[in-house]
């Protein structure tokens, strides 16, 4: 089944812990995870940035509002306890604990509040689209998702551009790009190689490594309609005329499934780089982009406060 949402793990989280006794956290996300039936796959499904899993990260949340409600406390580090209060709660078996049901507590409701964005004579009313959002996936989990809303967008405006400008322009940017991911050691000596072979569909070579251990041949073409197996084929020709072992083939388009279980069968190792990939890359090594803007997420050191 799919990793459940953190509203949904509350209710779970609370039951493991209704004996009264304090429990390790950690573990218990182990256990949720057996409760709900999740695959191997699941359980090690990370966020968006990687930090940690998706299940204790909306375990830990579920967590943090059953505390904040007053529900259970963490009695030390990495320890949860049930309270009397919480206790009360289960005593009414209750169908499930979600924001909602939490709202009856003043101390949630107040934490709430808190944490709401504030401005003077301004009022925000939440998007339904946000609030379905919102009771469904934790704040990690939010600023992720519109990070990568926001990667996509400048993605496409970036082939957009790259479309526009001039082949010899396409031609130094794949040089640039590639060089800012390590190879072909400096951009001038990369640059100096590229468009010099025109032999057969290679339009430059770059150094694998600084030291020049290996070449790898480009082909980089603007296309706007989607590049097929004969094409790739032409490619390799190219590449094995010049006994070459290893090639790159970007486009501003995309390739057909057919080209794509081509170069899985060839003894040439040959990477398909289409025009989603190549803006991706230019984002990741800041190539063309600027950043706009910068947020830190911040955390407790724990460290800070154990005593020496």
């Amino acid at each position: 089944m799919a990793i459940p949402d953190y509203q949904t793990l509350m209710l779970p989280l609370l039951s493991l812990i209704s004996d009264g006794k304090e429990y390790v956290f950690n573990p218990l996300v182990d256990v949720l995870a057996d409760e709900f039936n999740l695959t191997e796959l699941e359980r090690q499904q990370l966020l968006p940035s990687g930090a940690m899993t998706t299940i204790k990260n909306r375990a830990g949340w579920a967590r943090t509002y059953l505390k904040k409600a007053g529900l259970l406390d963490q009695p030390g580090r990495g320890v949860i306890k049930i309270t009397q209060i919480g206790s009360g709660v289960l005593d009414n078996k209750p169908q499930k604990i979600d924001v909602k049901f939490l709202e009856q507590y003043e101390s949630f409701v107040t934490f709430r509040d808190a944490s709401k964005l504030e401005a003077p004579n301004v009022t925000i009313e939440a998007s339904p689209t946000f609030k379905v959002l919102e009771a469904l996936s934790t704040p990690e989990e939010i600023l992720a998702n519109t990070h990568q809303k926001l990667n996509a967008q400048l993605a496409s405006e970036l082939l957009e551009t790259i479309k526009v400008g001039t082949p010899d322009f396409f031609e130094r940017l794949v040089v640039k790009v590639l060089v800012s991911m390590g190879y072909g050691g400096t951009l001038a000596n990369a640059a100096r190689v590229i468009g010099r072979s025109g032999d057969g569909g290679i339009d430059g070579i770059i150094d694998e490594d600084r030291l020049g251990l290996d070449s790898i041949y480009i082909q980089a073409k603007r296309w706007e309609g989607i590049v097929g197996r004969p094409e790739i084929q032409k490619f390799v020709g190219a590449l094995q005329g010049q006994r070459a072992h290893k090639g790159v083939f970007i486009t501003t388009s995309d390739f057909t499934k057919e080209a794509q279980e081509y170069v899985k069968n060839i003894s040439n190792k040959v990477v398909l780089m289409n025009g989603f990939a190549l803006a991706k890359l230019m984002i990741e090594n800041n190539v063309g982009v600027s950043i706009a803007a910068t947020y830190e997420v911040k955390k407790i050191d724990s460290d800070y406060f154990v005593d020496e």
